[in-house]
């Protein structure tokens, strides 16, 4: 699943049981999320400090999303819930623009993934 917030942009997919190594069955009960900015976990982990705050960023060189946390399914849904509750904002790009950790570059790809989108609306 992606997900684009006004936090950042993430992956969340099921974690790997065992090491975590390609080939270990998932674990279906455990939730890693993915980033390609570290800032954008960290302003994830600083908004829920209860749910992800004791969850370590960690760094993987060489794969396609560098920083990743693991937390448990039922806790990764209290923080889309939570997510959803917070909607405020008639506009999310709008709504990033105002975000002071947003940044320049999450806000022009953003900009670029709504404009791929967009070529799909017939």
């Amino acid at each position: 699943m992606w997900i684009f917030t006004k936090h950042g942009f993430f992956s969340a997919v099921c974690a790997r049981q065992g090491s975590g190594e390609h080939g270990e069955p998932v674990d279906p009960n455990r939730i890693m999320v993915r980033a390609r900015v570290r800032d954008h976990l960290a302003a994830l982990k600083n908004r829920f400090p209860k749910q992800l705050g004791t969850c370590e960023i960690h760094e993987y060189h060489y794969t396609d999303y560098a920083f990743r946390i693991f937390v448990d399914k039922s806790v990764w849904s209290q923080v889309l819930a939570e997510l959803a509750e917070e909607t405020d904002y008639d506009n999310f790009k709008n709504a990033v623009s105002r975000q002071g950790t947003a940044g320049v570059d999450y806000e022009n790809a953003l900009a670029h993934v709504w404009s791929l989108m967009r070529r799909l609306q017939k």
